[in-house]
């Protein structure tokens, strides 16, 4: 890593910074304090990448500036604080930023979240569902009242997906609420709420609100207690059409998570309609994928039995094209209908066994499955999918 000149001034760096993550396609940006100086590393398509070095003056003297521009405590390197930059490049690009400042051995860490709008496609029809679970997706939220989960780990693509489902049901005739931590995506004709702790104001708090202000689809940022679940679960139940995320791992997970709150069984087959659960994987660069044999003992432990000794899959290579031989991202989905058979067995509290075999009866597709369609189809790799499901 090399160090950038300390002569070069603030403005020209925060904005020369800025533009080299939206060129190589970062969501987001982390100036790390070390012993001697501030690492500079980037995420692009989920894995973080060294940029280069800076020296500990100049960081500090960036980090000022953009506490400045997020309306922070620039003498404050004690606590976290948190923030929001609208930054007007050099070109006359607008971007938002998404700030947060921790204390760490050293010094203040920084990351920076890119908010970049403009790349950002809505269309639900470019998420990657496959054609079933499209429909399915597109008949729930079409549906007047019920609420539906978006599940999955942080970075997941859980707000994209959330968001598309708003931007889809977004018109004129309906009164469309939203309460996030923090507000990612602005979109027009939408009345959108931040939380903010230090006015008391958290999702259980302007939830009642909601329901006070003639609403017919609420947005949940995330439910993160048992009141929060018991409110979106209530106005659900009262004719509204809710939407939400939840950190589980599978749909079959997040009945076990929301019944571990000690939500009622009768109260959630009464309310809940639907439960999305997504990760994204790095697909394979086009122009440097190959293929490369594998034996079927390197295929069990997926689970994947084939009859012949081996299989041609592609593998990730690498060129000047591509990062590690991935080029962006795609969703791979599994996406649970809360049927009458999966209702009745919720309210007999069956186990995931029961709850599985019969939601495959009714064509369910777990998160394997489909990236292992994915896999086959040559747009992802082996080891993509594993390093993702933790296999």
């Amino acid at each position: 890593m090399s160090f950038l000149p300390y002569e070069e001034s603030i403005i020209q760096l925060l904005d020369e910074l800025v533009n080299l993550a939206l060129r190589q396609g970062a969501s987001d940006i982390h100036l790390e304090a070390q012993e001697e100086n501030y690492r500079l590393r980037f995420r692009q398509d989920g894995i973080l990448y060294p940029i280069t070095a800076l020296d500990s003056l100049l960081a500090a003297r960036l980090i000022t500036r953009l506490k400045v521009l997020a309306d922070l405590d620039i003498a404050e390197r004690r606590l976290p604080q948190d923030g929001r930059v609208q930054l007007r490049l050099n070109s006359g690009r607008l971007v938002n930023l998404r700030l947060s400042s921790c204390p760490t051995l050293h010094n203040e860490k920084i990351v920076l979240r890119l908010l970049d709008n403009a790349k950002v496609d809505l269309r639900i029809s470019e998420l990657g569902f496959s054609e079933a679970q499209e429909n399915l997706f597109k008949e729930k939220i079409s549906q007047p009242q019920g609420l539906i989960l978006v599940t999955g780990p942080t970075g997941s693509g859980k707000t994209i997906t959330l968001y598309s489902a708003l931007a889809q049901l977004n018109s004129s005739e309906k009164n469309i609420c939203t309460i996030e931590d923090p507000i990612e995506i602005q979109l027009a004709g939408i009345n959108q709420v931040a939380v903010n702790p230090k006015a008391h104001l958290s999702f259980a708090t302007v939830l009642p609100t909601f329901l006070r202000q003639d609403p017919d689809i609420m947005m949940v940022g995330e439910i993160r207690s048992r009141e929060t679940a018991e409110l979106a679960i209530q106005a659900a139940q009262t004719g509204h059409l809710v939407l939400s995320s939840l950190h589980t791992n599978s749909a079959l997970e997040t009945l076990m998570r929301l019944l571990s709150m000690q939500i009622p069984p009768y109260q959630l087959v009464h309310a809940l309609t639907l439960i999305v659960a997504q990760r994204l994987v790095r697909k394979l660069c086009p122009l440097c994928k190959r293929e490369s044999c594998f034996s079927r003992s390197a295929l069990a432990d997926l689970g994947v039995e084939i009859k012949q000794e081996s299989m041609r899959l592609f593998v990730a290579q690498g060129c000047s094209q591509c990062k590690d031989g991935y080029q962006g991202r795609m969703a791979i989905f599994e996406c649970l209908n809360i049927s009458k058979e999966i209702a009745a067995l919720m309210l007999k509290k069956s186990d995931l066994g029961l709850l599985l075999e019969t939601a495959r009866e009714q064509g369910f597709i777990t998160l394997k499955e489909e990236g292992l369609n994915k896999v086959f189809s040559g747009l992802t790799s082996l080891d993509e999918l594993r390093r993702i499901l933790k296999t």
